[in-house]
């Protein structure tokens, strides 16, 4: 089977709204150094211990630079190389040569009246040599990667595919006495089998009898608990984000009746999650779903986007007052929470595309306990 990656034609389409944006600031140019927008922008992912930059001009001249050696392929123009390593031995001072190598290939930056940079990563090495007035481009980068494009898609759903092949695999191991850190074996070694490739991102949680955290060394776990696996493998930079609950033995009356109330705030999200419907207000009405719970209390957020960070938007929080729009892909992921009576709680999760007449469920495997 051969997987996905993002594809060339796309990370045009995605410079092409880049360059849309940079008109309507009146910039001159744009730089991105975080590796994720680089390879948003031109499609090849670079090792997170490794430094890389990409500018793309008013015309749409893309130049990158890359550590060590080129790319089989990229969405660039021109590709230049630097030497990140030196005899294998990583250099700690790659930011500056990065820098110092972008300035000396695309010398007219220092010429430049008005350039876009990630103000939240910038580069202090370019900042001192450049003369430009500097404009924040991350509140429009983060926007522009709300709306997946086909290849993300296509990335973030094998991503999802590898977090359905963990949780039968530990419906199968799940059993009082395994620990923690063996669950979290199994699954790993699950999830890279299944994208034959190291991942890039893990998940959240692995512990039993417990709202989430990383496995615990000697924890095993015990009959009548609930045993909560957030997970979300990242493959090629894309992160996935589901969550179930599995019982390690057989569930209890307040277990199920948890369980019974959490299908209610899914029925609803599927029936109306529309472009334009508020989150804050979804977050609200599942409030108010899930306040007269027989058992447990909800007191997290909803859910969020994912895509190049397992939390970025639409935020499904009243802290934010994000709306839903076509391409948008989300968690919804309530849960509710009690030590005693629940052993101590569930979280069940779902991801979702916005399309033009809904949502699309894009994990529709097993939610039982």
């Amino acid at each position: 089977m051969t997987l996905p990656r993002l594809e060339l034609e796309h990370c045009r389409a995605r410079q092409g709204r880049l360059l849309e944006v940079m008109s309507n600031l009146g910039v001159e140019a744009v730089i991105l150094r975080r590796n994720a927008h680089v390879l948003w922008l031109c499609g090849h992912r670079f090792g997170d211990h490794f430094d890389s930059l990409a500018v793309m001009d008013k015309e749409g001249r893309v130049t990158l630079i890359a550590p060590h050696r080129k790319p089989d392929r990229a969405a660039a123009d021109k590709i230049v190389t630097y030497p990140a390593k030196w005899l294998s031995t990583m250099r700690n001072d790659q930011p500056q040569a990065a820098a110092e190598c972008l300035l000396s290939t695309v010398p007219e930056l220092s010429r430049m009246s008005k350039v876009a940079v990630e103000w939240s990563s910038f580069s202090q090495y370019l900042a001192q040599e450049l003369k430009s007035d500097l404009v924040d481009i991350d509140p429009d980068l983060f926007r522009l990667r709300r709306c997946k494009d086909p290849d993300e898609l296509a990335c973030l759903k094998a991503a999802i595919a590898a977090t359905e092949r963990m949780y039968e695999k530990a419906r199968e191991i799940i059993r009082p006495g395994i620990q923690e850190l063996e669950v979290f074996n199994a699954l790993q070694t699950e999830a890279v089998m299944s994208l034959g490739e190291l991942l890039t991102g893990t998940g959240n949680d692995y512990q039993c009898n417990s709202r989430g955290g990383p496995p615990r060394r000697g924890h095993a776990a015990e009959a009548g608990e609930l045993y909560i696996l957030d997970l979300g493998p990242a493959y090629q930079g894309y992160f996935a984000d589901n969550a179930r609950t599995i019982a390690v033995t057989e569930p209890n009356d307040d277990q199920l009746a948890a369980w019974s109330e959490i299908q209610k705030v899914f029925q609803w999200i599927e029936t109306s999650v529309r472009p334009g419907k508020s989150c804050r207000e979804l977050f609200e009405e599942v409030q108010e779903i899930l306040n007269p719970s027989p058992v447990g209390v909800f007191n997290h957020h909803l859910g969020h986007g994912i895509g190049l960070a397992p939390h970025e938007g639409p935020h499904l929080n009243p802290n934010w007052d994000d709306f839903f729009e076509v391409g948008d892909v989300f968690t919804a992921e309530p849960g509710l929470y009690d030590p005693t009576r629940l052993k101590a709680g569930m979280r069940l999760e779902n991801d979702y595309l916005v399309t033009e007449q809904g949502v699309e469920l894009l994990t529709p495997f097993n939610l039982g306990l």
